[in-house]
């Protein structure tokens, strides 16, 4: 049979009813099927006493497993909720496949971090992994983990709403966790992620030809910063309009292709520039040779960007049907971004012809680039999942 996912979503004031109607609609949909997993993300009231969520959705579909998280918005069945009271379950029986949650946790030790409890992906096929902001070094561990398993993919989001206490709010089975990261390893599911950064490429490629760290002091041969304004002069009345809200840099990573498009590219920052050397520092380190493109943010090519990217990873299906999926999306994005409701949360639908899908709205999403996961903002990222 393979993969099934069910996905349920309450927005009832009572945070226990709320999961157990949530939780009984996705074991509904799972037509007999005992779920292996549950996702659970939860806001609102929700987090005043996430226990009794968590025990709601124990009680309604008696998942073998459970990992979720607090969020500002929770999304599912096509429909965003950006704030008040919400919880979205995502259940799935793996059907012999193997679904291994795991809990990490971090220290600070020495200007350093000690992780424990991260799972061995050599051999997985993709892991979620869904950390705590404040507590857990997300970039050091993904960085980590793309040499000890290249090319596995891992999605995610960073947890983005506390307890009333201020704690953070991380799921594991039926306890809530109060700090470092909660995740799943998945093996033998196919898992193909889609990373949409929402930003669009203007201007040349351009070859960096000397940098240090994060700071790039040539672009072909010139000043970096007399070079960008080179280009951005060059450029029409309405990339310089979408370039005046944020210049960004994109990155290639991948340098292997014999040309590049909009998903070869890490989107980032650029943090500053010292006029009198022409140097400039973007936010991630760079070296010499590194193709770089500087990119701009709107609403219109963070759309266009998700349905390229959607089509793209539902073709290497190869015709056959998507399960489900789980979302994570920025939380700058809902309708501040796009000026209308349930944007990601709709296309996505639409996209997977109705297979269900769940998430949140996240504090940083987690998807690959150019076969490296990586940390964003202002971005959509979604585990597709196969037959």
């Amino acid at each position: 049979m393979g993969v099934r996912i069910a996905a349920g979503l309450s927005t009832d004031a009572d945070a226990r009813v709320g999961a157990i109607e949530a939780a009984a609609s996705a074991r509904d949909a799972l037509d007999g099927e005992h779920a292996d997993l549950a996702l659970v993300f939860a806001s609102g009231a929700h987090l005043a006493a996430p226990e009794a969520t968590l025990e709601g959705v124990h009680e309604a579909l008696l998942p073998r497993r459970l990992v979720g998280c607090g969020a500002g918005g929770v999304l599912a069945a096509g429909r965003e909720h950006e704030d008040g009271t919400a919880v979205a379950v995502w259940a799935a029986a793996v059907d012999g496949a193997l679904a291994e949650p795991f809990r990490a946790e971090a220290e600070e030790i020495d200007g350093g971090w000690a992780v424990e409890g991260l799972p061995n992906l050599d051999g997985a096929d993709g892991a979620v992994l869904l950390p705590d902001p404040y507590s857990f070094p997300t970039d050091r561990v993904l960085d980590e983990l793309a040499g000890l398993a290249p090319g596995v993919p891992v999605v995610g989001g960073l947890s983005s709403a506390r307890t009333l206490e201020g704690s953070s709010a991380l799921f594991y089975d039926d306890e809530v966790i109060d700090g470092g990261a909660v995740g799943i390893r998945f093996e033998g599911v196919e898992v193909l992620p889609c990373v949409s950064q929402g930003a669009a490429p203007i201007g040349p490629e351009l070859t960096i030809t000397a940098c240090e760290g994060h700071v790039i002091h040539e672009l072909a041969g010139a000043p970096a910063l007399a070079k960008v304004r080179e280009v951005v002069a060059a450029l029409s009345a309405r990339e310089r309009t979408l370039v005046a809200e944020g210049l960004l840099v994109g990155l290639v990573i991948d340098a292997g292709k014999p040309e590049f498009g909009p998903g070869d590219f890490l989107v980032r920052g650029l943090l500053g520039a010292d006029p009198d050397t022409g140097s400039m520092a973007v936010g991630a380190p760079v070296h010499t040779g590194q193709v770089i493109r500087l990119h701009a943010r709107d609403a219109e090519s963070a759309n266009r960007d998700l349905r390229r990217s959607l089509d793209t990873t539902l073709e290497a299906l190869g015709g056959a049907p998507a399960r489900g999926a789980l979302c994570f999306s920025c939380n700058g994005r809902g309708q501040a971004m796009f000026d209308v409701p349930d944007h990601d949360a709709g296309l996505l639908a639409r996209a997977l012809e109705g297979a269900p899908a769940a998430g949140f709205f996240a504090a940083g999403e987690i998807g690959p680039v150019g076969g490296e996961s990586f940390l964003h903002g202002f971005t959509a990222t979604v585990a597709v999942f196969g037959p």
